[in-house]
């Protein structure tokens, strides 16, 4: 379907106890292509009085829902897997215009984001207890699993719809109702799924998604609300530990997957053209705006002029664009908010000695395009080692001995991703251990999968989604003594 039609079909409305609803004060905010950085629809803006609505009905569904057979709520989440592979290139096409990443990025989304709503179709009916006699003879131990009751999901623009789906496959797998509050950037996927859901026959009230250009305000009026039991939220650091806070009063389960600053280490002996072929897919996977996207480049010193020509080489054939074009290969960044960071962290990385071998500067005009970047002999007092740049640049910095390259791996305040190339088991495993992050990926360049756990240590958040792990999250354990 042409991509203004397409945008047409999807209701502009909150969708609210089933429904599709207007604003309380009937508010929209416009939704930016970042391609040419205007607006291209409107959405409605939720009040807090609509965010009242939402949490009313989560609560009053969740009874019905968690007393819903595991096999039927598996299959509603099997159905909205079957329905967002039919309409895969539509799915797409809005992300990708409302986004801005490369349409072939954009379909791989699509495939990952949707792979959550079948794996968890299947964890529904594996949700476990145990059955135990009691160690003194005295009765019987009982151990099942409930669901902790009404979520609010705060999810990023940079994943339209896998940082939903993956929130949303596991909580209804359980048998709790969700809110999902999307980013205002990119509002569209989301209300497109929330039809998908309505066509599979969700009951009315167990999803909800608000829109707000004003994230905070609607947020506040559900979180203080005792009927809610969870928050998860993808995002920034700091927002997080805002998030942390404000839960504690009600005392909410947490899932909080935060920011990250991925080092790509390349030992001695790895096999350099692998490893240029793993550090394009870790740095450009979403054009570089993801938390697991390899934010530092370390080389072992002997073999870093080989791996930086190559790479170099690599990223010359990054094609900058429109993302909606098939040729693109590097779409827009998110905004110009974050075009003036990724330019100030690349800018403060020259000025303190660094060599620009590819890129380096904004094209300028329309859009918010920012090209592949390469930096080489970046200092240890670069901004770029220290934040996440979220964007197309990769600084590569050398090392010399096997300490040194973990050392550096390690020199971070964050611990979501890591990824390390050798040739060596042995080798592998030891750094892999010696690593402080979440997730390790040995020699290869993209981690992620519906059946692995993901999240982050120290100030990457805490919590796992996907795997098995996925759908704890969203439990409570009640133990039952028996005579």
């Amino acid at each position: 379907m042409e991509i203004n039609a397409l945008i047409e079909c999807i209701s502009p409305k909150l969708w609210i106890g089933g429904h599709a609803v207007d604003a309380e004060n009937g508010a929209t905010f416009d939704v930016v292509d970042p391609a040419t950085g205007k607006p291209f629809a409107k959405v409605a803006d939720a009040s807090p009085a609509d965010a009242k609505k939402a949490i009313d009905a989560a609560a009053s569904a969740q009874k019905s829902w968690a007393k819903t057979p595991a096999r039927e709520r598996g299959e509603v989440l099997r159905s909205v897997f079957e329905k967002i592979t039919e309409r895969a290139d539509d799915v797409a096409a809005i992300m990708t215009k409302e986004m801005g990443k490369a349409l072939a990025e954009s379909k791989a989304e699509v495939k990952y984001g949707a792979e959550f709503f079948r794996w968890f179709a299947e964890e529904a009916v594996r949700i476990e207890g145990r059955f135990t006699p009691a160690p003194a003879g005295n009765g019987r131990i009982l151990v099942t699993k409930v669901p902790v009751g009404p979520v609010l999901a705060i999810t990023p623009w940079n994943f339209p719809l896998a940082m939903g789906t993956r929130k949303i496959g596991p909580a209804l797998a359980a048998g709790c109702t969700i809110i999902v509050k999307p980013a205002g950037e990119t509002p569209l996927t989301m209300l497109f799924l929330a039809q998908l859901f309505a066509e599979a026959g969700l009951p009315d009230g167990v999803l909800s998604v608000i829109t707000s250009s004003k994230s905070s305000a609607v947020s506040a009026p559900i979180l203080e609300d005792p009927r809610l039991r969870k928050l998860t939220f993808t995002g920034s650091t700091e927002v997080g530990r805002k998030l942390v806070e404000q839960s504690a009063g009600g005392l909410l389960r947490t899932s909080m997957e935060l920011g990250g600053n991925a080092p790509f280490v390349v030992f001695d002996d790895a096999d350099i053209d692998a490893a240029v072929e793993g550090a394009m897919l870790a740095k450009m996977r979403n054009g570089g705006e993801a938390c697991t996207a390899a934010n530092r480049i370390h080389v072992a010193n002997s073999v870093r002029e080989e791996f930086t020509a190559k790479f170099v080489a690599k990223m010359k054939d990054m094609t900058l664009g429109a993302g909606i074009d098939p040729d693109t290969k590097l779409g827009p960044l998110i905004n110009a908010d974050q075009l003036s960071k990724v330019q100030e962290l690349v800018d403060d990385a020259v000025n303190a000695g660094a060599t620009v071998a590819l890129g380096g500067k904004a094209p300028g005009g329309d859009g918010y395009f920012y090209p592949a970047t390469v930096l080489t002999d970046v200092p240890a007092n670069a901004r770029i080692l220290k934040e996440e740049v979220f964007g197309p640049v990769a600084p590569i910095v050398g090392f010399d001995t096997e300490e040194e390259g973990i050392d550096a791996a390690n020199d971070t305040e964050f611990g979501l991703a890591s990824y390390i190339y050798t040739r060596g088991l042995d080798r592998a495993l030891r750094v892999a251990d010696a690593i402080d992050s979440g997730m390790v990926g040995v020699n290869r360049g993209v981690i992620s999968d519906a059946a692995a756990p993901f999240g982050g240590v120290k100030d990457s958040g805490f919590g796992r989604e996907g795997g098995s792990e996925g759908i704890e999250e969203y439990l409570e354990t009640k133990y039952i003594a028996l005579t």
